[in-house]
């Protein structure tokens, strides 16, 4: 089939080369400009890069809602559309255009985890596996049909970076499968069950922000959520701020008020967290390793040289 891929960094990079090794024909590659987002800064693969190596015409666009954009589509005369990681709404007249519609390629197993950062968010929230899938378009944001989907395994101390590098593999699989169901001639595909579906908005710094009433878990999740390369959780120590880069959550149970700087476990230094702490019933969170304005990195038993005191969400 004749494919316009629209895409943008890793993700879009990886769409594009699974398109480029199959037996579709890539006629158009639409894609943002570069970014200074902080989020978008990282995985940031060139897709207008990779598309001028291999002969590909390439348009930049921040939006797909201009007259020439229009008429380079229509010359392009394609079979479907490939979306994946495109930034902003992509209008009817755009992903109707072609023979079979767009195909839409999402890091989330949809009908959860719709929008922005799904890995990121579904690991916050303790979800046992993530993926990716490939749906038809519609009307309405990652709602259309489901043609393809894969899913991975979250592991108990997996990060955000493992899981992109897991589901970044399942994106070839998942987009060339998809695309020849669609050329063998399918039509009918799995419907979403929206009473499932979740929108989830852009990280942003506040995102990382640590809240003490959260429960240990949740805290040793939100660290492992935010690793490198993406902007580490951070809170507050005697009004200056510090990254948590690695924690885990106690053995112990401590009692008293979220935030406390509190014990020496193992290497880990426990703070006191969840909103019942109070009632003595709750692990803390150990930190173990952590980072200064000034950017050095150290073990928290060095750097909390002292018990007592607290860490708060703000200076």
């Amino acid at each position: 089939m004749r494919v316009v891929m629209f895409g943008y960094q890793t993700w879009g990079h990886r769409t594009l080369q699974a398109l480029l090794d199959s037996e579709h024909d890539v006629v158009l590659v639409v894609t943002h400009p570069k970014s200074e987002h902080v989020y978008e800064k990282i995985w940031s693969d060139s897709v207008a890069d990779l598309a001028e190596e291999h002969g590909v015409p390439v348009l930049l666009r921040n939006r797909p809602d201009d007259e020439e954009l229009l008429a380079r589509l229509k010359e392009a005369d394609a079979d479907i559309i490939v979306a994946n990681n495109w930034r902003t709404w992509l209008p009817p007249r755009v992903f109707n255009l072609p023979r079979h519609g767009t195909l839409n390629v999402h890091d989330s197993l949809l009908p959860k985890y719709a929008g922005f950062s799904p890995l990121i968010w579904a690991l916050i929230n303790g979800e046992t596996e993530v993926g990716v899938t490939a749906h038809m378009m519609n009307d309405e944001l990652d709602a259309g049909d489901i043609v393809r989907q894969e899913a991975v395994p979250v592991g108990p101390k997996d990060t955000a970076t493992d899981l992109f590098h897991r589901t970044v593999d399942l994106i070839a699989p998942v987009t060339v499968g998809a695309l020849d169901l669609i050329a063998s001639g399918q039509r009918e595909f799995t419907r979403q069950d929206r009473s499932q579906a979740s929108f989830f908005h852009k990280r942003s710094v506040e995102d990382s922000r640590i809240d003490w009433t959260w429960s240990a878990q949740e805290l040793d999740r939100l660290v492992r959520a935010q690793s490198e390369p993406y902007p580490s959780a951070f809170t507050f120590h005697r009004g200056r701020r510090i990254e948590v880069l690695a924690a885990f959550v106690s053995e112990g149970r401590y009692g008293g008020t979220p935030g406390r700087v509190f014990y020496r476990e193992g290497d880990g230094v426990v703070i006191v967290a969840g909103a019942d702490a109070r009632y003595g019933r709750s692990h803390g969170l150990a930190i173990t390793r952590v980072r200064t304005e000034d950017g050095r990195e150290l073990p928290a038993a060095e750097y909390f040289t002292s018990m007592g005191g607290y860490l708060t969400a703000r200076p």
